[in-house]
C-alpha cells in the first residue's frame, strides 16, 4: 500500500474559495481504481494549513492517479487559491492493524 501525508498551507480567508476545488479533488480521487481513501482536513490550531492524508492500493494506482485530467486541473489551481508550502511524503506500507 501506498500513503502519501502532508500538508499545504492556504491563505487565511482563501478557504472557502478553495472549496470548490478541493471537494471535486476529493471526489474525482476517490473515485478511481486503487483509491483506498483521500482526505483533506483543517488544522485545528491553525486554520491555515490543510492536512492530506491518502492511501492507494499500489504505486501503479498511484501513478495513474498523478496523470489524471483532475489532477492536472487541481494543480493549475493552486496560483489563483494561493497555495503554498506544500510537504508531501510517500511512504509503502503493509495494512495495518486496529491499535
Amino acid at each position: 500500500m501506498q500513503l502519501i501525508m502532508g500538508t499545504m498551507r492556504i491563505p487565511e480567508g482563501a478557504l472557502e474559495v478553495a472549496r470548490p476545488a478541493m471537494a471535486a479533488m476529493l471526489a474525482a480521487s476517490r473515485a478511481e481504481d486503487g483509491c483506498l481513501a483521500y482526505n483533506y482536513a483543517q488544522d485545528v490550531l491553525d486554520p491555515r494549513i490543510i492536512h492530506i492524508s491518502e492511501r492507494w492500493r499500489d504505486r501503479a494506482a498511484l501513478d495513474a492517479h498523478f496523470r489524471t485530467p483532475h489532477m492536472a486541473e487541481w494543480r493549475a489551481q493552486f496560483g489563483a487559491i494561493g497555495i503554498t508550502d506544500r510537504d508531501l511524503q510517500l511512504y509503502e506500507s503493509d495494512d495495518g492493524q486496529p491499535i
